[in-house]
């Protein structure tokens, strides 16, 4: 059931190191239970990069694109490039009305989230009805039922991960249109969810144990050979 209002916390952490960015996504859902509040984090890339999911195998992925560094998501789909995307994650705790959504579900809402802002913004886009023929691994050639297109392309998709700690989406919107700035973009997002979920937006400032956190999982995992070749 979905509340008459409800806080969501917002976090614009601006560009970061690859390891950085997957670490501080899965430190979030690791806090998610204890922060309480879903979190919208829109973030970019200090370099030009690529990621891909949980499941993959380095070997295949690593021979579909000249991007380095490599990084394994911790959700699942596949190859994304991050040379001229934005990027987003959410993280919902255990409870929450998202969280008990069926993958499609919440793949489809947040399409359609998306979809939305790009309307505020006068960009017609839509959801594509079914299954178009794609490159085995590569995330944005051709697509998937629920993903988004612009004028035909694909231009959004999002995997997730869901356990106990609660549910992370990751996504991409690829190659925006050229026109529209992505501050304009982010705005119209926190907009749609205002007026869609009655969200209220409250500013969220990372702690102490968070960015350890985080910084612990670049360390330990995210920053290492052994995890992102692993398999």
């Amino acid at each position: 059931m979905i509340p008459q209002f409800e806080t969501w916390l917002l976090l614009d952490s601006g560009p970061g190191a690859a390891d950085f960015n997957m670490a501080l996504d899965e430190a979030l859902l690791e806090f998610a239970a204890q922060l309480g509040k879903p979190v919208a984090r829109f973030y970019g890339w200090a370099e030009r990069a690529a990621s891909f999911g949980y499941s993959q195998k380095y070997d295949e992925v690593a021979r579909l694109t000249l991007l380095r560094p490599l990084v394994r998501r911790p959700t699942g789909g596949g190859l994304v490039p991050h040379d001229a995307d934005w990027t987003y994650s959410l993280v919902f705790p255990p409870g929450h009305w998202w969280y008990a959504s069926r993958a499609k579900e919440s793949y489809e809402r947040v399409h359609e989230w998306i979809r939305d802002a790009f309307a505020r913004l006068n960009i017609p886009t839509e959801l594509s009805p079914g299954r178009r023929k794609a490159v085995a691994g590569q995330c944005f050639v051709g697509a998937e039922r629920f993903d988004l297109l612009w004028r035909g392309r694909k231009i959004a998709g999002a995997a997730q991960r869901r356990n106990r700690q609660g549910l992370l989406i990751q996504g991409s919107v690829q190659a925006p249109p050229r026109t529209l700035a992505r501050a304009d973009w982010q705005k119209a997002m926190c907009d749609a969810a205002s007026e869609q979920w009655r969200v209220q937006w409250r500013p969220f400032a990372s702690d102490a144990a968070l960015d350890q956190r985080a910084e612990e999982l670049v360390r330990r995992k995210y920053s290492l050979a052994t995890y992102n070749q692993r398999r």
